[in-house]
């Protein structure tokens, strides 16, 4: 279903399994930082509505969306992480640049979770622009980070 037509706040209790002592590591762009922190905002606030104590979500910050892949890396390699949340947004722009760091984000990010045989969430925005990326970011869409952040747990419970 188009995100047009969903709140992606809204999600199943299917397969939600008790996550009271899983840890997270949340790796954050700062760029485009008002949508990026909204995200992660909706992703921490679901982790601990489910659970999660506060001191088990690690947050790690990098410049871009193109370096989630690598911060996603270092915090799947921690053997006391058990999933791996990437927040970040790129928009589109008028060059071909959106294309190649979009694809390069979900490849690597795909290549971690691969890698160390762990959930890495993409929980990356990849919008037209910034009022479409405001509005999956807590707007009138609901707020991405939250779905990111259920994938996770979803995915610990498989």
């Amino acid at each position: 279903m188009a995100s047009a037509e969903k709140n992606l706040s809204q999600f199943s209790q299917k397969n939600v399994t008790d996550v009271s002592e899983k840890r997270f590591a949340i790796v954050v762009s700062e760029w485009n930082e008002e949508v990026t922190e909204a995200l992660y905002n909706g992703a921490k606030e679901t982790l601990l509505s489910n659970g999660v104590k506060p001191e088990n979500i690690y947050r790690k910050d990098v410049p871009g969306s193109f370096e989630l892949s690598i911060g996603a890396q270092w915090a799947a390699q921690v053997d006391e992480i058990d999933a791996v949340i990437c927040i970040g947004c790129v928009i589109q722009g008028e060059t071909k640049h959106f294309d190649f760091i979009c694809d390069a984000v979900a490849q690597g990010i795909t290549n971690v979770s691969l890698k160390y045989n762990k959930p890495v969430i993409f929980g990356v925005l990849t919008p037209n622009t910034q009022q479409q990326a405001l509005d999956r970011a807590g707007g009138k869409y609901g707020n991405k980070g939250d779905e990111a952040a259920i994938t996770a747990i979803k995915m610990l419970g498989f």
